[in-house]
């Protein structure tokens, strides 16, 4: 196909009864009428959050605790056509509107409208761009879309292709918007600069978004993406932004520079003008917005690279930093810096929550940031003042040659970690067995142990392999976010508690980088790190196929992962088994008013490598809770999320549960088997006074498949 070809299909007929139907059905979403704004209180969900203040909340209750077990399938929607192969990594969360569901799904990063009450398809829409997705840093389906309408008829569809262009759609039948635009399409690629104001390459250059936009009143944002920020080739990499355009045209409004340049606030924490010559600070994750303050609040991502700073000593603002901006203007109103200096891979990766809370006697509106390192940072949302102290502590300093690490880093005084953020050792190692501690303390001392803020080490044999951290890449709450109870004011989060992160540098291959240390070890092979679901795209040259050997058993693509010589552990374990001791991932509830914990209670269930594990046969060791992370739910009466694992039990067949938790006391209420891990964050809504939970599952051998469930008929 030629570059840059839309393709839409829809059945006339099954459209236009379709469409039809639901305008004649205003109970179905409870508007009334048609200026009625979309929203949960209508059973909809029109944001990937569920509101513009990034909730994931929804007051729907007909799925409670008393009939959770009960759930079936109600339809299912795979997205394996939606491109020429299938694709094993589907992050995507619907939106469900006057009773139509809207996503994204397949190598193409098509998009799909479906009858929200069958999963029927209405409609779908590609864009082919050839070459240009074929080189973006960020290939996967996309997590989902965005909604807008004007309340008198005018509805559209918002979605970042994987070539990094916003395309608008008509909501009724997925036709290009052509007022908007170019005839429907915006490059975002232009404006997008390496250096001081060099434009990048149209085709090539380094840019793409995983993340929906955000649509906030008649404005649209969007953020900005890179590949993984560990094996990088260039300091100089294209520099993040976030922009606002005109969501009827798409003129840009505003853009914020998250590298500040020369003679604007920040310039100076970038030592030796090194702001000119660095990258990355991208705003890859989801964004919120308080429309009633006319402020957006943007979650930035470190600066190149992730493990080394030498090339750019200073603090680094925006990096890691939460940055609220006038939405008007996109005017700095203020900022709170996370991580000073950041060469742990802390990116900020969660949407911030907007909260209206109470504060002995005192109300505030607050923005509660989850993060990777477990903490929940929470500050006054209008001023930027932290609700409670946020502490200065002196941390270990760097002795790799040319980094210059920052003598304090931030630690809230509340509330608590929700999970554990950093590897206490030697009371963190396994213990299932006395023999088990002792062979992990053997082990881990071959590394660099320490509080957090650890700072990587040249990897060596003769002296340390590593330095101990936990989190980093893929700890704590990651991209899949928290969720927020406006009406208990709680904020409940899944964090991953065992991604322990042995961080090691290296000095890079001859000519692959004008850096001078990246992630790995001189030892071992050197490895790229590229951005998650790099080379899953559908115009992404595959090698070529050989028939497998006779008797090979069939398999299956890997979910793709983020690569890299310091993902996950390393092989550091014992027996098989993890070298920190469980629970490997916990849930919490959060009290926002007094800044404690409610509860914590163990997420999923063992995973089948630990309970089946010969070592531990004959031993109880209760449940250990998985690894990963996943996005969650939350409504009237609970904590909605799926596994990041399968499993095998007694009580089901291989596979993974989505489980329904107690939202006041943590206690699982019941569990419905899943055919494979969840890979998206879980929505719900309701249609004709049927309510819904929608979520991705993907992974392994298994593509990727929308699943929604609904009580039957007779409940």
């Amino acid at each position: 196909m030629i570059n840059g070809k839309t393709i839409t299909r829809f059945a006339l007929s099954v459209t236009a009864v379709a469409v039809a139907g639901i305008v004649l059905m205003p109970h179905a979403t409870g508007q009334s009428g048609a200026a009625a704004k979309p929203s949960t209180k209508n059973g909809e969900w029109p944001f990937y959050t569920a509101d513009e203040k990034g909730s994931k909340y929804s007051p729907l209750d007909q799925i409670n605790g008393s009939n959770f077990n009960k759930l079936e399938v109600a339809w299912r929607f795979k997205t394996d056509n939606l491109g020429p192969r299938p694709e094993f990594k589907l992050e995507g969360t619907p939106l469900m509107v006057k009773g139509v569901l809207y996503t994204t799904g397949g190598t193409r990063r098509s998009v799909v409208a479906l009858d929200a009450a069958t999963g029927e398809v209405l409609w779908t829409h590609s864009f082919r761009e050839g070459k240009r997705a074929a080189s973006s840093p960020r290939q996967l389906s996309g997590r989902g879309v965005s909604y807008w309408t004007d309340g008198k008829g005018d509805d559209r569809i918002i979605y970042i292709t994987t070539g990094y262009r916003m395309i608008q759609l008509h909501a009724k039948d997925g036709s290009m918007v052509q007022s908007f635009g170019k005839d429907g399409v915006l490059d975002l690629k232009v404006g997008m600069f390496t250096g001081v104001d060099k434009q990048i390459d149209l085709e090539t250059g380094e840019v793409g978004l995983h993340s929906t936009p955000l649509v906030a009143g008649d404005v649209v944002l969007v953020g900005s993406a890179f590949k993984e920020g560990m094996t990088v080739s260039t300091r100089n990499n294209t520099k993040g932004m976030v922009r606002a355009f005109d969501v009827r045209t798409g003129r840009q409004i505003w853009a914020f520079r998250t590298i500040p340049r020369k003679g604007e606030f920040g310039y100076d924490t970038w030592e030796n003008g090194s702001a000119d010559y660095n990258g990355n600070t991208g705003v890859w994750t989801q964004m919120t917005v308080d429309l009633d303050a006319g402020l957006a609040y943007l979650p930035v991502e470190s600066p190149t690279s992730d493990y080394y700073g030498g090339e750019r000593p200073g603090d680094n603002l925006f990096g890691e930093s939460l940055v609220c901006v006038d939405l008007k203007t996109g005017v700095r109103k203020w900022h709170f810096q996370i991580v000073h200096h950041p060469i742990w891979d802390y990116d900020l990766s969660s949407a911030p929550i907007l909260a209206d809370i109470t504060v002995d006697g005192k109300a505030i509106k607050a923005v509660a940031l989850p993060s990777k390192e477990a903490f929940l940072y929470v500050f006054d949302r209008i001023t930027g003042k932290p609700v409670w102290p946020i502490e200065e502590r002196a941390v270990p300093q760097s002795d790799v040659p040319g980094e210059k690490t920052a003598k304090t880093q931030p630690f809230p005084t509340k509330p608590p970690a929700y999970g554990r953020n950093f590897f206490n050792v030697p009371d963190d190692l396994i213990d299932f067995t006395p023999e088990m501690r002792a062979t992990a303390k053997d082990q881990i001392a071959r590394y660099k142990t320490g509080p957090m803020f650890l700072p990587p080490v040249i990897g060596d044999p003769a002296k340390f392999l590593g330095a101990i951290n936990l989190g980093n890449a893929s700890g704590g709450t990651n991209w899949p976010g928290a969720g927020y109870d406006p009406e208990t004011q709680t904020v409940y989060a899944q964090a991953n508690q065992s991604a322990v992160t042995p961080i090691s540098l290296r000095t890079p291959p001859q000519a692959f980088s004008d850096i001078k240390y990246v992630s790995g070890r001189n030892d071992q092979e050197f490895r790229v790190a590229e951005g998650p679901g790099y080379g899953s795209a559908a115009d992404y040259p595959q090698p070529k196929r050989t028939a497998p050997a006779p008797g090979a058993a069939g398999g299956g693509r890997a979910a793709p992962g983020r690569g890299g010589a310091a993902a996950g552990g390393n092989g550091l374990q014992v027996q098989g088994l993890s070298i920190i001791k469980p629970p490997y991932g916990v849930v919490s509830a959060v009290d926002l008013n007094k800044g404690t914990l409610k509860w914590k209670v163990p997420y999923a269930e063992t995973p089948d490598n630990v309970r089946n594990n010969p070592a531990l046969k004959g031993l109880n060791i209760g449940n250990t809770g998985q690894g990963g992370s996943v996005g969650l739910l939350v409504t009237k009466t609970l904590v909605v999320l799926g596994d990041s694992q399968v499993t095998t039990t007694d009580q089901h067949p291989r596979g993974a549960m989505l489980r329904g938790h107690d939202k006041n006391t943590g206690k699982e209420m019941g569990a419905v088997w899943m055919p494979a891990p969840q890979s998206g964050s879980p929505m719900t809504y309701s249609v004709n006074g049927k309510q819904y939970i929608v979520i991705a599952v993907s992974g392994g051998a298994y593509s990727g498949e929308y699943i929604a469930y609904a009580l039957p008929d007779a409940q």
